[in-house]
């Protein structure tokens, strides 16, 4: 069933080419329109939430997003087999495909999004500010054009001169991206930002901008309509970023006030009318703080991840709003109609390590449960067994909070990050609680660089001692708890019995590479724990296989514990998440260190080799080139030396601590 700008078309059955959170976040407003939901799933999908969630669920190949979420034919042929009137892109994938959206025109199926055109004229960032300029919306000063060879661009670079940045006209989420400080850095960040871009979008042009070193990420939400009607549905500040892509979005902006949210407004829906657009999007500004000045970036052309937001602070459904503009209908408010009411902020929980430059990691979330919050909204792709994989964005779960008020949301997404549980694997959530204890950031007083200036990232993965001590109490205790409800023989004889009465039992546990040793003895449900030389005296209250509750020295504390492979992982209040490390009862021969060894850091596919055998590299020189849930990491010498030898090749997929290349010193 085509668009028709005249009559609307009934959609009785959705096709949504996603996964994750999104794919369920749309189901639901499906069930709630009353219209079928049909998912589509790969290998590593198979048994996600969204695909029991829908309706109807069809099998489109491998985990690869190239054999699956990226390839046409198979979502085209699984609409087809499902007799689907549309299909909803989400966001990312072939969400902002112009081709895509042509090719389900041709096959009468309705794309839930804007048109072809308006996707093909900002699919392209140099375009994109071009068409922006002749509608008098202010763009950053810069280049963007044809000419795209490196020596055209090291020349156009100069003439803006330094600090730059570079961006992939295709695209976003940080990828193809990066800032230029000087004229040295300029043409590996070019090579770098072209190979990035090429694998991510296909494309590996260019445009570089002025780069402004203080600026804040304001985004406004427009909509419009087949009819020629456009509005905007208020801002989202989103400067809080690492990797160039957004950790938190809250709404109303700290800086806005009525005059620049109606000039700011006004030039988003010129941006809309400009394209003639008719579906969700967003324009996005850099606001100069130095000057009070914004700048058009760029239009999204789909739904953005944080749309949450200002569905908590309008009421309206976005996903429902894009299903009635893509089937003809005329938008039901106006302008006048749009009114905030409250704040909103929203915190993206991923898997990944903030204290190692936010390097994404893969693994089970053992435990995932959520506390119940009034103002909660959590949108999710996973559930206690979901694995993180390699092949797609590391994100686990959105948090959203309102209230009347910017502190009271702040104190409410406080809470739920500390009672939130998300075990198995490091995540951001610690980081993110630090975060909102920023004072700056609670004045609203930031820019896009925020964290790496304000927030002192080395303190996330040290606790205090007395933090640390109780973990180790409460892994200690469910452990004897565990055995005690399992043990089977002599248990007339009182645990840990020994012949010397005087001996404790013992455990040995490592919390960041240091060793502790956890001495306890028991009687009647009480005990004395020793550790490093200090007594505790403790009561255990009550302990499942999840969750212990124990008293020390009068105060009460319940963790809750998810175990693997060694591995003690724990939760509480206070204490936050964190992993210990059980000493095995009999050596374990450590795996030998290659001296001159370059170990992959994570699951990833290479994606270019830059030295071979025999070639001199110095410290800092780059080695290779790993991708991993769609972002790119260079490998480099921490050493002059020779190459001696490679063990991979490019494109191959290789596993965490996967040898790569070795160094032969040249001493």
């Amino acid at each position: 069933m085509k668009k028709n700008n005249n009559t609307s078309v009934n959609i009785a059955a959705l096709l949504i080419a996603n996964r994750g959170e999104i794919a369920s976040r749309i189901i639901r407003t499906c069930k709630k329109m009353g219209i079928k939901s049909i998912a589509v799933f790969s290998e590593a999908d198979r048994h996600a939430p969204f695909v029991s969630q829908a309706d109807t669920a069809v099998f489109i190949g491998e985990s690869n997003p190239a054999e699956s979420y990226l390839d046409q034919d198979k979502i085209i042929a699984a609409a087809k087999k499902t007799k689907a009137d549309a299909i909803h892109p989400g966001y990312g994938f072939l969400s902002e495909n112009a081709g895509f959206a042509k090719r389900c025109a041709k096959e009468g199926i309705v794309f839930v999004g804007p048109n072809p055109a308006a996707i093909e004229a900002m699919g392209s960032k140099s375009k994109a500010k071009t068409l922006m300029q002749a509608h008098q919306v202010p763009v950053v000063p810069g280049y963007q054009g044809d000419n795209q060879s490196t020596n055209h661009l090291i020349s156009e670079a100069k003439k803006i001169g330094f600090p730059l940045l570079l961006k992939a006209t295709a695209g976003g989420g940080g990828k193809g991206m990066r800032i230029v400080h000087k004229e040295t850095e300029l043409q590996p960040a070019i090579d770098a930002a072209k190979r990035e871009a090429q694998n991510a979008f296909g494309d590996d042009e260019m445009i570089i901008e002025k780069y402004i070193a203080a600026g804040r990420h304001i985004e406004f939400q427009i909509f419009g309509d087949q009819h020629g009607n456009a509005i905007h549905l208020l801002e989202r500040e989103c400067t809080i970023q690492r990797r160039y892509q957004k950790v938190i979005e809250e709404s109303p902006s700290p800086v806005m006030n009525d005059a620049l949210r109606q000039e700011m407004g006004a030039a988003a829906v010129n941006a809309a009318k400009a394209l003639n657009y008719d579906n969700a999007g967003t324009v996005e500004f850099i606001y100069d703080d130095a000057s009070n000045s914004f700048y058009f970036l760029e239009v999204n052309t789909r739904l953005q991840v944080e749309h949450p937001v200002t569905e908590e602070i309008t009421g309206f459904d976005l996903v429902q709003m894009q299903i009635e503009s893509a089937s003809g209908q005329p938008l039901a408010i106006k302008q006048e109609n749009v009114k905030g009411s409250g704040y909103a902020i929203e915190a993206r929980v991923y898997a990944e390590d903030a204290s190692n430059d936010f390097l994404p990691v893969t693994g089970k979330v053992l435990r995932f449960e959520v506390p119940v919050v009034e103002g909660l909204r959590v949108e999710t792709g996973i559930e206690s067994g979901s694995e993180i994989s390699v092949y797609y964005d590391p994100m686990v779960a959105k948090l959203i909070v309102w209230d009347a008020t910017r502190q009271g949301a702040h104190r409410k997404l406080q809470y739920v990050l500390q009672h939130l549980v998300c075990l198995g694997l490091k995540t951001n959530q610690d980081f993110l609680f630090h975060l909102l204890q920023n004072q700056d950031f609670r004045d609203g007083n930031y820019d896009t660089h925020f964290i790496e200036k304000k927030l002192d990232l080395s303190t996330l993965t040290s606790k205090p001692e007395s933090t640390t001590t109780m973990a180790l109490i409460a892994a200690s205790l469910h452990d004897w708890s565990q055995r005690e409800q399992t043990r089977g023989l002599l248990r007339s004889i009182p645990s840990g019995w020994r012949n010397n009465f005087y001996a404790h039992q013992e455990e040995i546990y490592t919390f960041n590479e240091q060793e502790y040793l956890v001495k306890y003895r028991s009687k009647n449900n009480h005990f004395e724990f020793i550790l490093c030389e200090k007594s505790y005296e403790v009561q255990l209250i009550s302990s499942n296989e999840e969750t212990i509750l124990l008293e020390v020295d009068g105060l009460q504390l319940q963790f809750t514990i998810a175990k693997n492979n060694g591995s003690v992982y724990l939760q509480n209040e206070e204490t936050g998440n964190l992993q210990l490390q059980t000493k095995d009862r009999f050596p374990v021969r450590e795996k030998e260190k290659i001296k001159g060894g370059y170990l992959a850091p994570m699951p990833s596919q290479v994606i270019k080799i830059l030295v071979e055998p025999g070639q001199e590299v110095s410290p800092g020189d780059g080695l290779i080139v790993l991708s991993s849930m769609k972002m790119e990491n260079t490998i480099c010498s921490e050493e002059t030396g020779t190459v001696e030898e490679i063990y991979t090749t490019e494109n191959s997929n290789v596993e965490a601590g996967f040898l790569l290349v070795k160094l032969k010193d040249n001493q």
